[in-house]
């Protein structure tokens, strides 16, 4: 079985979020959900991602290496939209990585190295009319990504919400969050 970092959106730790973790969980994988947001979620994705602006990206991607602290190096990093940030860096620059989830988001992989780990599978999820995804360059960084290595995965499903795993959240996509994670519990228990 796999253990996991999982980080959270711009809305904070949801209860989504938490459900998701809990589906790992039920599947027998070793979840740990950090709170990036010290106890504070959003109704509304501006406000969250307006809180981030504020506290600062940087901070968020050292709250998440902070996290890892104390774990084992051998950890499947995972996050949704603004937790890609933490679960990227930590895969790239901490050794030992089993693998990577990233959801609604992906940065190039210039911002953290100069190259993929070798030999650290990545999946990557997002819609293919999420403005986010698609507007903002995330889906050109996915397909750099899958480009330069083997060992990544890029799923593209159909329609526009960005948070669609989060089953919390208006924008939850049921038929596309089932997929995913039926794809996310096949790459856990290939790397497990």
């Amino acid at each position: 079985m796999a253990e996991v970092l999982l980080f959270h959106h711009a809305q904070g730790l949801t209860s989504g979020v938490r459900a998701f973790a809990e589906t790992l969980r039920a599947a027998g994988h070793t979840v740990h959900v950090p709170d990036l947001y010290e106890g504070r979620v959003f109704d509304d994705l501006e406000d969250g991602v307006a809180h981030v602006q504020e506290t600062g990206f940087g901070t968020i991607v050292e709250r998440g290496r902070a996290a890892a602290e104390g774990l084992p190096a051998d950890l499947v990093y995972a996050g949704f939209s603004l937790g890609v940030l933490p679960a990227q860096s930590l895969a790239q620059t901490r050794p030992g990585a089993k693998g990577t989830l990233l959801f609604h988001s992906c940065v190039p992989v210039t911002e953290f190295g100069d190259a993929w780990p070798q030999g650290v599978p990545v999946q990557i999820h997002g819609m293919d009319g999420d403005e986010y995804f698609v507007d903002e360059g995330d889906i050109e960084a996915a397909r750099a990504l899958v480009k330069s290595t083997p060992d990544a995965e890029l799923f593209v499903y159909p329609g526009k919400q960005h948070l669609f795993a989060d089953n919390s959240l208006a924008s939850y996509n049921e038929e596309a969050a089932a997929l995913l994670t039926q794809r996310v519990l096949a790459f856990l228990d290939g790397v497990g």
